[in-house]
């Protein structure tokens, strides 16, 4: 005994590495803290900006003028707030982004997670991810130098240079591996006893596909298709270079609009006194934008929770 109690370095020095363990971990939950602390404060700060600069805007600009104008031009001699040009823009190359990437985006989460073989699986997957690490810019200028061009010469003659249906196009590509990666990670979620108890009576793939996994794995899906909208509403460079900077309400994709996050890269450039209520827009158009991606995250978080299957 007494030779095991030398060897272990006797009570004391047992005592100490426990002490110096414990230490070890609250340091390390310490610093934890310290990181998510950061992150919290950093979003509050965000937030107070934009909500102190949009009250200050709102002291020149009645809130009723800035929701419901339909004519943006705070950068001319006859200024005009009514933000709905903006947020029409955003909405149409949203909803456009969407048409293209919840369908194709679904299509290929269901083909990698029940009909793709293991060894296509591991080949095509991190090729449809590759698109997610191209920059915005360059689907920005793919938009204008081949999609606008294509769209001129074979389908729509008369669109213009700079229009919403580019911007729809490549953003609805862009947002392709989010929805297809979300989902395949849902439909992966689902047990494999689901897919052999339907097989066991009798269904079809299509059908155990269709009727049983696809429904299991419903929440996870909605959530990547609010995800890949929210992802659509916030992107900047690409509908910038794309679209262009004209506040069109309009619904016509062929013309040339402007959104929210292309409005404050062209407020954002330097040539507007910093103070003025020119300046100011670009908060308040930034604190309407969070608003509506706040928005849609907690519908995301809803639907999840609504449709959420837990499988022991």
């Amino acid at each position: 005994m007494a030779a095991d109690t030398a060897a272990a370095g006797g009570p004391a020095a047992q005592f100490q590495r426990r002490r110096g363990r414990e230490l070890v971990e609250q340091a390390i939950g310490y610093a934890l803290f310290l990181c998510a602390a950061i992150t919290v404060l950093t979003t509050v700060g965000i937030v107070l900006i934009l909500v102190v600069e949009g009250l200050q805007f709102f002291r020149d600009v009645s809130p009723w003028e800035f929701f419901t104008g339909t004519k943006w031009t705070p950068l001319f001699t006859n200024q005009a707030f009514g933000v709905l040009p903006l947020i029409g823009g955003t909405l149409l190359v949203a909803v456009g982004a969407a048409l293209i990437s919840v369908p194709v985006g679904s299509a290929s989460a269901i083909y990698l997670s029940e009909f793709a073989s293991p060894a296509t699986r591991a080949v095509l997957k991190p090729i449809l991810e590759i698109l997610a690490g191209v920059p915005t810019v360059v689907y920005g200028y793919f938009a204008l130098t081949a999609v606008t061009p294509l769209l001129r010469t074979t389908l729509f003659p008369e669109t213009e240079i700079f229009n919403a249906l580019s911007a729809m196009v490549v953003v609805g590509i862009m947002t392709i591996p989010m929805v297809s990666s979300l989902s395949d990670d849902a439909l992966h979620a689902v047990p494999a006893d689901l897919r052999e108890a339907a097989y066991g009576v009798g269904a079809t793939k299509f059908e155990v596909v269709t009727r049983v996994v696809y429904p299991a794995a419903l929440s996870g899906i909605i959530a990547s298709y609010i995800l890949a909208a929210s992802r659509a509403i916030g992107e900047t460079m690409a509908v910038t270079i794309a679209a262009g900077a004209s506040p069109n309400l309009t619904a016509n994709p062929l013309e040339s609009i402007q959104t929210m996050t292309a409005y404050i890269v062209q407020v954002s450039l330097g040539d507007t006194p910093h103070g003025t209520i020119e300046f100011r827009t670009i908060f308040v158009v930034a604190l309407t934008l969070f608003a509506m991606t706040l928005v849609m995250n907690i519908i995301a978080a809803r639907v999840t929770a609504r449709f959420r299957e837990v499988y022991d």
